[in-house]
């Protein structure tokens, strides 16, 4: 059952695609573009597609994740490479790093989209990204591409409530970034870098937790759960087990940060 509210929010988004009338979608697997794909192919049918874009910084498990997810939807889906990391402006991995990425997606998105004949370039941006620190939504406006989450004011909460209401496997997901997120501003991004970050997370995950950032500062591993999972990591047994392994991966040290899972954490801080 779908109340008052977000069903007068779903035909804000039902307008906003026919409005758009064909749409590519830059699809990353996560709730938040998962519910673009969904509502833009229940609107458009095929004249809305999905576009992934692959790189060291994507983990293997999000690509698989993405290409399920879009047959599940029925979307066409288009995989491209980017090459981002090949650029100075992003491995040298200043705070505009994630301009450089977007600017990489969109370009070759905005390509797709007309080689494909759809008119939009499309991402899963919604309203409470708007307050975040995002130099990527700077290349989105550059590249003219729609947020039609934030168009429809959807934030977090919203989008949840709506997937779950539209039977989206994925509407309680937990929130995920590129592993380039996990590295210091400062620090060089590096295949080996983004390689140790991929299997220390995934040891954390087959152990059952679900919200996981592991943070790379040379030697240490900086783990960020939910607080309410902390007894867990410190039961000795697994607590041993996980640091063995992720030591394996490359890291001497392995830490759990006291503050919790943060998203963004490694942002600038703002200026007081």
């Amino acid at each position: 059952m779908i109340d008052t509210q977000i069903q007068d929010t779903l035909q804000k988004l039902h307008g906003i695609f026919q409005e758009m009338d064909s749409v590519l979608v830059a699809f990353s697997g996560g709730i938040d573009s998962t519910l673009v794909l969904k509502v833009a192919h229940d609107v458009l049918g095929n004249r809305a597609a999905a576009v992934t874009a692959v790189s060291p910084t994507v983990a293997s498990s999000e690509l698989e994740s993405c290409r399920r997810i879009a047959l599940e939807i029925g979307a066409p889906h288009h995989v491209i490479a980017s090459k981002a990391m090949d650029r100075p402006e992003f491995y040298q991995n200043g705070p505009r790093r994630c301009y450089t990425c977007k600017e990489e997606l969109y370009s070759n998105g905005t390509r797709l989209a007309g080689e494909l004949g759809l008119r939009w370039l499309a991402n899963g941006t919604q309203k409470d990204d708007l307050k975040d620190f995002r130099p990527g939504l700077e290349a989105a406006k550059a590249f003219g591409v729609r947020s039609p989450l934030a168009e429809a004011g959807l934030g977090k909460t919203g989008i949840r409530r709506l997937s779950r209401s539209l039977g989206l496997a994925e509407w309680d997901k937990p929130a995920d970034a590129c592993l380039s997120s996990r590295v210091p501003f400062g620090t060089w991004i590096t295949v080996e870098r983004l390689g140790r970050i991929e299997q220390a997370e995934e040891i954390l995950k087959k152990e059952g937790f679900r919200q996981v950032r592991v943070r790379d500062h040379g030697d240490v591993a900086r783990i960020e759960l939910r607080p309410e999972d902390f007894n867990r990591l410190i039961d000795r047994t697994l607590r041993e087990n996980v640091v063995t392994a992720i030591q394996k991966t490359g890291f001497r040290y392995v830490t759990m940060d006291l503050r919790g899972y943060r998203p963004g954490s490694l942002n600038p801080e703002p200026p007081t």
